[in-house]
């Protein structure tokens, strides 16, 4: 129970204070320990609320609300998505999000989620990966080589000790970018020429561009048999990433099938095109990679879900490390009914230190 005299008082944590508590635990750590908060919240499907994200959609971008509770805590993400803000030397996705208290309705904390998002997408990523991806799978293109591409390389290094990677991206600064971040890490790094060359000998896929438009990176014969997609960048109506023919060739993996339909690959699909829920692979109840041959597809568009397991993860890590400030963020006076009172007692101390 939180002290009844600093209720008001919120944690949150600010973008420096994310970047300093993901390098004291240490970055591929921090991924580990978000990776087994996410899998857990996917055990645990069947107690979230669910609901496809509340999107209103412009010209340019797309700015989302994203809540779920399990009944104890509730979460929510305000998220936007903005291709051309790259242009602008702006993020394409910013963010920031709340967890609170179900019981009173109490913020809990608040924080930063641009940097959290990109971890938490590349812990999702990594998690369907240990149940989907070829047994010991060792290489990995990044198609993309954009905000997420590092993260989403640390993720499938620490969890499933990918060591080789294959990049591409139509900007080969961004490559060289991607390259020189992660030189430090410890991969075996080859840059590529085209979407073609990364995709050769890599058992996982991973797409995430950021066009927001029906795009085909992969087309149906850079896709052998084997392979895992990991497939990060399709996430609003109109914007996908590979052809067709790739997803009939393939077993589906989603989130959340009534937004995945409206915003994944799968909106190329007729509406009852058979797709498995992720959550029903976990659990036991459904089969993921069945064999060496089979492709397997993770059309990932961010569900609720993994940002609540994300704010839960930074909520139980304040204590240990201090990386907060309290926010006097909500008016708590000592009598519920009197909030104007509060107004006045302001303005009574106001004419006190303007008459001292």
């Amino acid at each position: 129970m939180r002290d009844r005299t600093t209720l008001n008082l919120v944690p949150f944590v600010s973008v420096d204070h994310m970047m300093k508590l993901v390098l004291k635990i240490g970055i591929e750590e921090f991924l580990k320990e978000l990776c087994a908060y996410v899998e857990e919240d996917f055990l645990r499907w069947e107690k979230f609320d669910k609901t496809p994200r509340v999107a209103s959609h412009s010209h340019d971008g797309v700015i989302e609300l994203m809540p779920t509770s399990d009944g104890n805590l509730y979460g929510f993400k305000y998220v936007n998505g903005h291709p051309k803000n790259m242009k602008d030397g702006l993020q394409t996705v910013a963010a920031f999000g709340m967890l609170s208290d179900v019981d009173t309705g109490y913020p809990v904390l608040l924080t930063e989620m641009t940097i959290l998002t990109a971890l938490r997408t590349a812990a999702t990523s990594a998690v369907v990966a240990k149940y989907l991806a070829p047994e010991n799978a060792q290489t990995m293109a990044i198609i993309g080589n954009g905000a997420q591409s590092e993260f989403q390389a640390l993720a499938f290094k620490a969890l499933l000790g990918v060591k080789s990677l294959r990049l591409y991206d139509i900007d080969p600064t961004a490559t060289e970018k991607c390259k020189q971040n992660l030189a430090r890490f410890g991969f075996d790094i080859v840059t590529c020429t085209s979407a073609e060359d990364a995709a050769q000998g890599a058992q996982i896929i991973t797409t995430v561009t950021a066009d927001k438009q029906n795009a085909t990176i992969l087309t149906d014969n850079m896709i052998g048999s084997g392979i895992h997609i990991n497939g990060v960048g399709g996430d609003c109506p109109g914007k996908t990433e590979m052809h067709k023919d790739i997803l009939l060739r393939s077993d589906i993996f989603v989130e959340y099938p009534p937004q995945t339909r409206i915003e994944g690959e799968i909106q190329q699909l007729d509406a009852d095109h058979p797709v498995i829920e992720m959550w029903q692979v976990m659990n036991g109840t459904v089969p993921g990679r069945r064999d060496q041959n089979q492709i397997t597809l993770f059309d990932s568009v961010g569900f609720a879900t993994e940002d609540f397991s994300a704010l839960r993860y930074v909520h139980d890590k304040l204590k240990s490390t201090g990386l907060f400030e309290n926010l006097d963020l909500l008016a708590d006076p000592d009598e519920p009914r009197d909030l104007f009172g509060m107004l006045l007692r302001c303005e009574k101390k106001l004419a006190e230190e303007a008459a001292a």
